[in-house]
């Protein structure tokens, strides 16, 4: 219970300042979203070229953050070490790819079909470089439990973020879209500084022949990362190179990214248990109890991101206003990709029993099987289906890798996962989800949302009735005992 009280601290600080973090950051969205119009496609560059980003990250990163919790956790390592080699390889692999990209600006720009403009490519690779460097050095805060600070320097970089887009696109009224790769920029070389201190107090060595064995473990893990980020991202960077009008694909795409950034409170709540449960899982590795452990977590994991779902599908008619009125036809991909995102938590969840015994290639081949289902969806469907082919390709993705991950799993590393209790809630979440659809459009908003919040309120009498007695948290539960 100790370590779980731990794990929920630590959650609650990640959780905080991501999901703090994330809503502050949506302010961006209605801010690109109103002052770029859908039309000129201008919002669909920015989705495309993150999409970019998100995979060069996990390439730069090679599997190192996973990577370095496990060899930091072993008793026979030193963290220090662990730390320096890995970051080594990190900060390498980024400043090669940074000059290649600067030597080869011009073809490339072209082969991503930004020929007028090879500065988007040139300003997006240096934010890569450097959000790889840092990669290591937020890894080594939270192996050091340093949770306040790590959620400080997140929660810095977006107030800087936020604060210079309002002043270039409210105060100076501007709209170039470079602007918003330039200031990220700026914002990421601002919080590299904040490092100093502690890659000072490091003993730096390199290890070469714990180099070799870290890299054995964390091919697996890049290859997962790859499979894992296309499905999150792929649908964004073939999606103007597959849809017939290439102009018109780049629109459809600035339509379906901003609608996307409404559903992803459910990555906001995936991101920060992550943040929490990954240092978590390999520190129990070596309890008895830990099988128990896990399946306590996946249960909770579950519960709470059923709720987000059911809360953020209440409250659409409200949330919509967060994007431009000329984007809200791509509002009903909402309820899929949120469903893909809780999928995706599951798999997250369930990918330890393959981690923790050092066979992490089965991970790859999950991941690479629900990625090979994301692109044969998309491909398919795409010309014909626009978006809605990009967030049912999500949907089936993720689905497979679950599937696949937990069959297996419990074949080589069985967790008596509480399967009864946790199908209860889904099949309630279902029940309610319909129930919030089949409301009459025509109806008031503020009646639809009354509805769905009695629908909300029970749910969570639900949780609290079997799951979280009140009795028994802290403060609150002496009054109900």
């Amino acid at each position: 219970m100790a370590n779980l009280k731990s794990l929920a601290k630590d959650t609650a600080i990640y959780g905080l300042s991501s999901i703090v973090g994330r809503f502050l950051n949506y302010l961006l969205v209605p801010l690109y979203t109103h002052v770029i119009s859908a039309a000129n496609g201008g919002y669909g560059i920015v989705t495309n070229l993150y999409a970019y980003v998100a995979l060069l990250l996990v390439l730069l990163t090679f599997g190192m953050e996973t990577t370095f919790f496990r060899f930091a956790n072993k008793e026979d390592e030193d963290p220090d070490t662990v730390f320096s080699t890995s970051f080594a390889v990190v900060a390498g692999l980024a400043l090669i790819f940074l000059a290649g990209i600067l030597s080869f600006i011009t073809p490339i720009s072209g082969l991503m079909g930004y020929t007028e403009h090879p500065e988007y490519i040139m300003v997006m690779a240096s934010v890569v470089a450097l959000d790889a460097i840092q990669a290591l050095p937020f890894c080594y805060l939270r192996y050091q439990k340093k949770a306040i600070k790590f959620a400080s320097l997140k929660l810095l970089f977006i107030a800087l973020n936020i604060g210079l887009n309002l002043m270039y696109f409210v105060w100076l009224g501007k709209t170039d879209v470079l602007y918003v790769f330039t200031l990220n920029l700026a914002c990421t070389g601002i919080i590299t500084f904040f490092f100093l201190p502690e890659l000072a107090r490091i003993k730096w060595k390199v290890d070469f022949r714990l180099l070799g064995r870290m890299l054995s473990y964390s091919w697996p893990v890049l290859i997962l990362g790859i499979a894992g980020i296309l499905n999150q991202a792929a649908d964004k960077m073939i999606f103007p190179l597959i849809y017939p009008d290439h102009a018109q694909g780049v629109v459809e795409l600035g339509i379906y990214g901003a609608c996307v950034k409404v559903a992803m409170i459910m990555a906001m709540i995936t991101q920060a248990f992550r943040y929490a449960y990954e240092p978590f899982v390999f520190a129990q590795s070596k309890n008895k109890d830990k099988n128990e452990t896990y399946a306590i977590g996946m249960k909770y994991f579950l519960i709470f991101t059923l709720l987000a779902f059911l809360c953020v599908v209440a409250y659409l008619p409200l949330l919509k206003y967060m994007v431009g009125s000329d984007y809200w036809e791509g509002l009903r991909v909402i309820p899929i990709v949120m469903a893909a995102e809780i999928m995706m938590g599951i798999y997250f969840n369930l990918s330890f029993w393959y981690k923790l015994i050092d066979k992490t290639i089965y991970g790859a081949w999950f991941s690479l099987a629900g990625c090979a289902v994301l692109f044969a969806v998309n491909i398919i469907f795409i010309p014909h289906y626009s978006y809605m082919a990009c967030a049912w390709g999500g949907f089936a993705g993720y689905g497979t890798a679950m599937v696949l991950s937990y069959v297996v799993g419990q074949r080589k590393n069985p967790i008596n996962y509480p399967m009864k209790s946790m199908a209860v809630y889904v099949a309630i979440t279902c029940l309610f989800f319909a129930i919030m659809q089949i409301l009459p459009q025509e109806w008031p908003s503020l009646l639809r949302m009354a509805i769905n919040t009695v629908l909300v309120v029970a749910f969570v009498g639900h949780i609290i009735y079997h799951d979280l007695p009140l009795r028994n948290l802290p403060v609150v539960g002496k009054y109900f005992r």
